[in-house]
């Protein structure tokens, strides 16, 4: 029901006169949002080795086109000039290597303990590595190391096209500007071995390695740290023979490298004792440093990538939070409707429970309408079938299409007609509330019909002194449709459901506007119903609970509501719910820090509608983000077992609520894809709400098109068009 609407202009034309489709401002952010999210999830993926990493690794080829000089020579091979060449390391020097690095706990010890023994090495990073801790990388050459290039997703070289080496090298390259402000120009190809072991398959990239500029260098010396063997055999497989020099293969990264570090912390002075120096590979050799000081462009550039990489990393972590958070969410709401609803469920239909002394005394039943011929005649005259003595006031709020007249021409007793400029929704109901003879007053919508039971059970409550709302069982009528049929599981599960466990907790936050009652004395003691927020039924309701009165959810007290039918009048509806329920939580936030029965609300109330209707459906999709990443990228099998899994825990609580409600369970069957589709909407509509109340926006009442489609046919209980049969009391027209 709404009472204002706006008159939108046209759209401004292109020069031609054609229209112009723009994406409204409402989809365009909250899609880019969710386009960074995932391109940050991606870039996360990739230097993770998740996305683009190719783990394959080449087996054993002939070697009869590498030249023997190569094969028989040294570990550093040098290509550059179109000529290959091969250099040994000079007696008594030895050049340490550390390859996969930098790793945040083992790379610290080595270099700690390279530091305390006055030595240098060469560290051969990864880009992945690097761009995750680029300060270790800057501390390596800070303290004298030398640094050469890995590429950047340890892919075996000898699988990739040229194209793919030229992107491993540059990446590597980038990553090491931006994290250290230099490049390099040694490369060690990843799974290499000694020079011996080059083949027809690593030779060519060998070749092609050196016109990019490279040295390459693998190593003579393998002290097979990576098997684990024990301190005392890494240090005898890294020894070189007698006098002679040696690259030496160690790693820092890749696992658990303790004892890595130990056996470096006694080869070092043990091979110094002998006359041995560590040095870096140019030191050793006595030739011009291989780093190359980055600045300009490509530093800027260097340093922008670490900044997207350190930003994915913390916007990753940040979105793991809040996957748990809704996790938890998700799940302690589940246990406690689960719980709670059954508690409630047993309680009132026990055969000897009671409210108090049975209430027979007439009511009143304000209708407030704004164009609505379409269904107030329906709505009317389903409350003629009400087993309660009742007297109907409809409040037309300035409709131009008739309405009043609809109602007066039907001529039908205790109906009255009350006419007011259009004022809002809010306006209506103080308007009927006025002109009411009665002290219980019952509410309902233009667009609503009742069952000839719904006002009888409704206000039975109010036996109870301290009962001063009651909320009713609101149900959709037109559920024919996939997105009828997505709303129907979400009033039954959703709203029904959770009315029972917050009556439970005494904290129900809203009296749906299509089937609530009130104490006449309630309403004027907290002033009547207000314009102050969108929600006025949120905003009533949460007065009742600050003045101390009960509110409390009657589940046979069954109305049938015309839901909208397609996406725009449902982002309409939603959008205006959520950002009124934001509305009405800051309007009632005293109540945190206030005593009593209003503290109680706050302290409870409160932080329990935030979480669970404002905080929840906000980080909901980020199970649909994971699942669509884990199953591009991921751990397919694990992330759609977990995503079924929570799935499986929804299905188990939507039937629980339709065994509640006594519903069909043939609805259920469109659940898997509403929480795919359906939430996303929701969330896209909760976003922009975030956005509206973050900017101070406004947003004006919104009227939904009806089509009548709900109606009483033929006899007392609203009965489905399209269905016969008679205990399914389902009144859709």
């Amino acid at each position: 029901m709404s009472s204002r609407t706006r008159r939108t202009g046209s759209a401004p034309g292109a020069p031609d006169g054609s229209r112009r489709r723009r994406l409204p401002m409402r989809l365009l952010l909250p899609v880019l949002v969710l386009v960074a999210l995932m391109a940050m999830l991606m870039l996360r993926g990739y230097v993770h080795s998740e996305i683009l990493a190719d783990h394959r690794i080449q087996a054993e080829a002939s070697t009869d086109k590498v030249p023997e000089k190569i094969i028989d020579g040294g570990p550093v091979i040098d290509t550059r000039s179109g000529r290959a060449t091969s250099l040994r390391m000079p007696d008594r020097r030895i050049v340490l290597t550390f390859d996969d690095g930098p790793d945040p706990t083992w790379t610290p010890k080595v270099l700690d303990v390279l530091k305390k023994h006055h030595a240098h090495a060469v560290f051969f990073v990864t880009g992945t590595m690097t761009s995750r801790y680029p300060d270790l990388v800057k501390r390596m050459v800070d303290e004298g190391h030398e640094v050469g290039l890995h590429t950047f997703n340890h892919p075996d070289l000898s699988f990739q096209s040229k194209k793919r080496i030229d992107w491993e090298l540059s990446q590597n390259q980038l990553a090491l500007a931006g994290a250290a402000g230099i490049r390099t120009s040694l490369f060690r190809p990843p799974y290499s071995s000694f020079a011996d072991a080059m083949d027809n398959k690593s030779w060519p990239v060998t070749e092609y390695i050196g016109t990019r500029g490279y040295i390459t260098v693998v190593n003579n010396t393998d002290s097979e740290d990576w098997q684990k063997p024990g301190v005392r055999k890494i240090i005898t497989n890294a020894t070189p023979k007698p006098g002679k020099g040696a690259i030496v293969l160690m790693h820092d990264s890749g696992g658990d490298r303790h004892q890595t570090v130990q056996a470096l912390d006694r080869f070092l002075p043990e091979m110094q004792d002998k006359g041995y120096e560590f040095d870096n590979l140019t030191e050793a050799l006595d030739a011009p440093t291989a780093h190359t000081p980055v600045t300009g462009p490509e530093l800027w550039k260097g340093k922008a990538w670490i900044f997207l990489v350190q930003a994915s990393e913390h916007i990753t972590d940040v979105l793991v939070v809040g996957l748990a958070i809704i996790g938890s969410l998700v799940i302690g709401r589940f246990a406690l409707m689960l719980l709670l609803s059954g508690v409630h469920a047993r309680r009132v239909r026990r055969r000897d429970f009671r409210w108090g002394e049975p209430v027979t005394e007439p009511v009143s039943v304000l209708v407030p309408a704004y164009n609505e011929a379409k269904c107030i005649e329906n709505t009317v005259r389903s409350l003629m079938a009400s087993e309660h003595p009742i007297e109907v006031i409809v409040i037309d709020d300035g409709s131009g299409d008739g309405t009043a007249r609809i109602v007066e021409a039907m001529g039908l007793p205790n109906v009255r007609v009350v006419r007011q400029l259009n004022a809002g929704k809010p306006a209506a109901l103080n308007r009927g509330l006025a002109n009411a003879r009665y002290d219980i007053i019952v509410m309902m919508d233009g667009d609503t019909v009742f069952e000839p039971s719904t006002v009888r059970e409704l206000v039975q409550p109010f036996g109870d002194a301290r009962v001063g709302a009651v909320a009713g069982n609101a149900k959709v009528g037109n559920r024919d449709s996939l997105i009828g049929a997505w709303q129907h599981i979400e009033y039954v599960m959703g709203f029904n459901l959770d009315r029972r466990m917050y009556d439970i907790l005494r904290c129900m936050p809203t009296i749906p506007g299509a089937v609530g009652a009130f104490r006449r004395s309630a309403l004027e003691r907290v002033g009547g119903m207000s314009d102050d927020t969108l929600a006025e039924d949120t905003d009533i309701t949460m007065a009742m609970h600050r003045d101390g009165w009960r509110v409390v959810y009657a589940e046979k007290a069954r109305a049938w509501t015309e839901a909208p039918e397609s996406v725009q009048q449902l982002w309409s509806q939603r959008y205006r719910w959520s950002y009124g329920t934001m509305q009405a939580i800051w309007k009632h936030r005293r109540a945190l820090v206030e005593r009593g029965p209003s503290g109680r609300f706050g302290r409870v109330g409160l932080p329990l509608v935030s979480l669970f209707m404002v905080v929840a459906p906000l980080l909901a999709p980020l199970i649909d983000v994971f699942l669509l990443y884990g199953v591009v990228f991921g751990p397919t099998q694990k992330t759609i077992v977990a995503w079924l899994g929570v799935l499986a825990v929804q299905v188990v609580c939507a039937a629980y609520a339709f065994r509640l409600d006594r519903e069909r369970m043939t609805h259920l069957i469109s659940l898997p894809l509403q929480q795919i589709l359906y939430r996303q909407l929701m969330y896209v509509v909760l976003l922009q709400s975030w956005i509206t109340a973050l900017t101070g926006g406004r947003l004006r009442w919104q009227k939904l098109r009806r089509t009548g489609v709900v109606e009483a046919p033929g006899g007392p209980v609203p009965r489905q068009r399209a269905r016969s049969e008679s205990d399914d009391r389902r009144p859709v027209g």
